[in-house]
C-alpha cells in the first residue's frame, strides 16, 4: 500500500492490523510520533490526517491510503521550525519532551479547528468564533497529557501562535 506522509509517498508492506502509529515508527522510521499509552488516552501519538488531528494508535494504517498524513517531522525541521515549534521553545512548553511532539501537532490541528469556527465544550457563543482563553485552550487540548505539568507554558505557546495571522501560522502559506 502507499502512505503519503509529510508530502512524500511511501510504498509499505504492512499487515492489515498495523496501526498508523506503528507504521510511522517501525516501517517509516518517523519516531517523532510517540507511543505513550497505546490506548488513545494520552495524545503522544497525535498526527494530522487531511489537516485533522487524530490519535494514530487508534487507527489502522490501511485506512489512510490516499490521505495526507503530517507528523511533527513534517511541520518543521532544525533551522526551519514551524511557528508552533518555535513558540514551544520560547515558552518552555516542554520538560522531558516525550509528549511535546503530540502536543505541538495537536495544537496546530486545534488552531485549524478554531479557524473553521468549530466550537468546543466550553465555547460560549456557538455562532461566533472562540476566543483563545485559558479555559478554551485547556478544553481543546485535554486529549494531550503532560506528566511533567508544563501546561501553563503550553497554553502560553499556543495562545501566542493563535494570535498570529493564519498565514504566519502555516509553514507553507501561499
Amino acid at each position: 500500500m502507499q502512505l503519503t506522509v509529510n508530502g512524500t509517498e511511501h510504498e509499505v508492506d504492512l499487515d492489515v492490523r498495523t496501526s498508523l502509529l506503528d507504521a510511522l515508527r517501525e516501517h517509516l522510521a518517523l519516531t517523532g510520533t510517540k507511543k505513550g499509552c497505546d490506548h488513545g488516552q494520552c495524545g503522544a501519538c497525535t498526527v494530522l490526517v487531511n489537516g485533522r488531528r487524530i490519535n494514530s494508535c487508534l487507527t489502522l494504517a490501511v485506512m489512510h491510503e490516499g490521505d495526507e498524513i503530517t507528523t511533527v517531522e513534517g511541520l518543521g525541521a532544525p533551522g526551519d521550525l514551524h511557528p508552533m515549534q518555535e513558540s514551544f521553545l520560547k515558552h518552555d512548553g516542554y520538560q522531558c519532551g516525550y509528549c511535546t511532539p503530540g502536543q505541538i501537532v495537536s495544537a496546530v490541528g486545534m488552531l485549524g479547528e478554531v479557524e473553521k469556527g468549530w466550537p468546543s465544550h466550553v465555547t460560549s457563543d456557538l455562532g461566533g468564533g472562540a476566543s483563545l482563553s485559558n479555559e478554551e485552550i485547556s478544553e481543546r487540548m485535554s486529549g494531550n497529557l503532560c506528566r511533567c505539568s508544563a501546561y501553563p507554558n503550553i497554553v502560553d505557546a499556543i495562545r501566542e501562535v493563535g494570535a498570529q495571522p493564519v498565514a504566519e501560522q502555516r509553514k507553507d502559506a501561499a
